[in-house]
């Protein structure tokens, strides 16, 4: 399967629909199979992934499968680009529908571990947008640190994760960087296993702002890989891993922290000065 050519770009969520459901199964590899009704409508079909905010756009075949459906896969090794894709049918030279969620199965993304035979770490969620459309969140890291159990203390988060697609050198740790402001690099040391590691991050390190999290796998000289969490079924993680504020004196004032993960599902932490 090859990237068709460039169409004009549609935004998701322009109106609500009620066309075309697609049922989604996931694999543990961290393929995608697309089933939809067939309308019995005359010339081919595809299913068409259109890239948010690009013209990027994939083009599968809607093939006959059981029970009068068309089935379309996109399997683990067919690489689709990080971000957002808004997913249709179109038959022939019709113009393509916009699909919505019928039933998901993603059992097989819980607790998935990629084998990273490919050189990098593969995720895809298919997911009912705000508006009820179906759209795909795709991940394409290489290496990818994956956070796990996060334990929030008085002043301090400790996290466990694990590190795919390279190892662990031993000068290896954890660098926070302000987001916006300008301020100085804050490290962490790591306990680390074969390829599991452990840091703890000190708020009272932190002036206010936004902190992403980054691990230096080859110590100072080598490459930065994000921290964040994607192997499991949830594809917007903000709103449904929470965890608690705690409020502590630092040397930049009373703050309030805690850590989140973004709109991309990377781990990031929050010091906000106390009013």
């Amino acid at each position: 399967m090859t990237l068709a050519p460039p169409v004009a770009n549609q935004q998701a969520d322009e109106e609500p629909v009620a066309g075309p459901r697609a049922d989604c199964v996931a694999d543990s590899a961290g393929g995608l199979t697309f089933d939809v009704v067939d309308r019995g409508e005359p010339g081919p079909a595809h299913l068409l992934l259109r890239l948010r905010d690009s013209e990027q756009e994939m083009g599968l075949p809607l093939t006959p499968a059981a029970d009068g459906r068309l089935r379309a896969a996109l399997p683990s090794s067919v690489e689709l680009p990080e971000g957002r894709w808004d997913v249709y049918v179109q038959v022939a030279d019709d113009e393509p529908h916009r699909l919505v969620p019928g039933v998901n199965d993603l059992r097989a993304l819980v607790d998935r571990v990629p084998g990273g035979s490919l050189g990098h770490v593969a995720a895809r969620i298919p997911y009912a947008t705000r508006l009820g459309n179906l759209t795909v969140r795709s991940w394409l890291r290489a290496p990818h640190a994956e956070a796990g159990e996060l334990h929030v203390g008085k002043g301090d988060v400790s996290v466990r994760a694990q590190v795919y697609g390279t190892g662990l050198a031993p000068d290896a740790y954890v660098e926070l960087v302000a987001r916006k402001a300008q301020a100085p690099v804050v490290r962490a040391d790591l306990t680390t296993g074969r390829s599991e590691f452990r840091f703890t991050v000190p708020y009272e390190a932190l002036r206010p702002g936004l902190w992403d999290l980054w691990l230096r796998p080859e110590g100072e000289k080598g490459s930065r890989v994000r921290i964040a969490r994607l192997l499991d079924d949830i594809a917007d993680k903000k709103q449904i891993f929470t965890y608690p504020k705690v409020t502590l004196e630092t040397e930049y004032g009373p703050v309030t922290a805690k850590p989140y993960y973004t709109k991309d599902n990377d781990l990031a932490v929050k010091v906000a000065a106390v009013e």
